[in-house]
């Protein structure tokens, strides 16, 4: 006759379960924050509507418009809300503490990685039905989908990596301000909501280089059913490159 053992045995929940709970986490504290909800969702949508009925008068037509826009909630979100919202939880030693725990460091950084991912493919999904109501017809083949896929995938990685870069080795309050100044440069001079062929020639070649130029371009050519691979190899070198820099400059701790 088998005994049966009562006796305790707490363990952790496998790896994948405790990445995808600290991911649901992390969701739900973004959602509950004005200022993220800002940021995600009521200047892009604000900016498609203005769009629809004045973009004509600035050059930008629903075509160009709101693959643009598309490339703003993911510079937003992966950037400017993963920089501050890291920033802060750095600064009030969440982080320390949450690496301390089961979930571990890698969890810890690979929950955030899938819960802003999770959160900027909701917004790309909730822009692409708001554009389509105020009249946007997307064009192209299946081939003209697949490096746009790809590089807001890449964009996605470099976007995250330079939050965490810079979150990870300033203050809170210099990362919110400059997370702040970060995005509004990349959205006037980062060729995000402006084609790369409207700027002035003088800086073409700094702004040629940047992540946001590549991931606008390839949104853009897709939305009219064009095909650039270019942004795919620009966005890759930045992921890698990012990526580098934020392995070496994060620090746990304050």
């Amino acid at each position: 006759m088998t005994t049966l053992d009562l006796h305790p045995a707490p363990q952790a929940a496998p790896a994948a379960a405790r990445i995808r709970n600290h991911a649901r986490t992390e969701i739900r504290l973004v959602m509950r924050n004005g200022e993220q909800l800002l940021l995600a969702l009521v200047i892009p949508i604000g900016i498609l509507v203005a769009g629809r009925f004045l973009g004509d008068r600035v050059g930008l037509t629903m075509d160009l418009l709101a693959p643009s826009i598309l490339a703003l909630a993911i510079w937003s979100t992966c950037f400017t809300s993963k920089a501050i919202m890291t920033g802060f939880e750095r600064r009030y030693g969440v982080m320390e503490r949450l690496s301390a725990t089961p979930l571990g460091r890698s969890g810890l950084l690979a929950g955030k990685a899938m819960s802003y991912s999770v959160i900027s493919l909701a917004q790309v999904v909730l822009l692409v039905i708001v554009s389509l109501i105020l009249g946007w017809r997307p064009h192209g083949s299946a081939l003209a989908w697949l490096p746009a896929l790809v590089s807001v995938v890449l964009a996605m990685s470099a976007f995250s990596f330079l939050a965490l870069a810079m979150a990870g080795s300033l203050k809170a309050e210099v990362t919110l301000g400059l997370a702040n100044l970060v995005y509004i440069v990349g959205l006037v001079a980062g060729a995000i909501l402006w084609p790369f062929a409207d700027y002035p020639e003088a800086i073409r070649p700094v702004i040629a280089v940047l992540p946001t130029t590549a991931l606008g371009e390839s949104l853009r050519a897709w939305g009219v059913g064009q095909t650039l691979w270019w942004p795919l190899a620009s966005l890759l070198i930045w992921a890698l490159l990012l990526g580098l820099l934020a392995r070496k400059v994060f620090k746990w701790i304050s």
